[in-house]
């Protein structure tokens, strides 16, 4: 799929023309908005999303005089459909990739669900090029709870029919995820990407990599993450969390207060696991002014 394929009610809300860029792992859509000159801002989404979880924050912070760079992850949104699976390390390398062939030496982060573990991952392996970061409802470090919900969606066989077959986590995320009723286009802009069960593969590969077995492939790498994170302690950071958030919980906030114990704190009571789509202005306005201009 492309940004042409997008219905018009999603392209307002969603008025970029995406860039390709030839990842590892295959065809990367990303955004790149805003002047060429500003400080760049990197922005990385999770499962089931895609750079349309950023939209309203890419806008304000273009608006603002900064480069704000917000690429699909292989498999999800806009980028290509390869035919194997990708793990948390394939796509820490395919970031690494993007920000080397956009020659972005210093760049600002912002992450949310599993743009957590990548951009973390990322990081912590050059902590000298990484300013401040923007933390929403995310997880960067091993843990033992997940809710039974998603338990279920790993499930051999029959988590991967509910969640790629049946749509049983793109579709449930745009009311499961939110306190307050997404708009019409907002939900279908969430879904555009994946309306078919061909095009939903690794949205049941991101659940099935969550690393609860101690013999898990991706536990190691995001062990690894989580060992990194002491070298990032004096960046700026503003943890930005919606406290209904049923899958990345307190328990995860805590997590990182626990390690970054001076990082600013802006939590949204009345807000789930999009947080920016409850909390909107309260959290665009704080957020955009932690940036700041370019």
């Amino acid at each position: 799929m492309t940004a042409s394929g997008l219905s018009p009610a999603v392209h307002a809300l969603y008025p970029f023309v995406p860039k390709d860029f030839a990842a590892l792992s295959g065809r990367m859509s990303y955004v790149d908005h805003g002047p060429r000159d500003g400080r760049p801002v990197l922005l990385l989404h999770g499962n089931p999303s895609w750079s349309f979880l950023w939209r309203d924050l890419i806008l304000k912070l273009a608006a603002q005089g900064r480069r704000v760079i917000a690429p699909d992850h292989v498999g999800m949104g806009l980028s290509a459909r390869p035919d194997r699976f990708l793990r948390l390390a394939d796509r820490i390398a395919d970031v690494e990739a993007l920000i080397a062939h956009l020659g972005l030496k210093e760049f600002d982060l912002g992450v949310h669900d599993w743009g957590g573990a990548i951009g973390f991952g990322v990081a912590g392996r050059r902590p000298e090029r990484v300013g401040k970061i923007l933390v929403t409802n995310t997880g960067a470090f091993l843990s033992d709870r997940i809710p039974a919900r998603i338990a279920l969606c790993r499930a051999p066989l029959i988590g991967r029919f509910i969640v790629q077959g049946l749509n049983g986590f793109a579709w449930p995320a745009t009311w499961m995820s939110v306190e307050k009723p997404l708009s019409p286009a907002a939900k279908a802009g969430f879904l555009a990407p994946y309306g078919s069960a061909s095009v939903r593969r690794a949205v049941a590969d991101f659940v099935a990599d969550i690393p609860m077995e101690h013999t898990h492939p991706t536990r190691p790498v995001l062990a690894a993450v989580e060992a990194s994170l002491g070298g990032l302690k004096g960046k700026p950071m503003l943890l930005c969390w919606g406290m209904r958030d049923f899958c990345f919980d307190r328990s995860f906030l805590e997590g990182f207060i626990a390690r970054f114990p001076a990082a600013q704190q802006l939590l949204f009571a009345a807000a789930g696991h999009y947080v920016l789509e409850d909390a909107g202005e309260d959290a665009l306005g704080p957020i955009a002014a932690f940036f700041g201009p370019a």
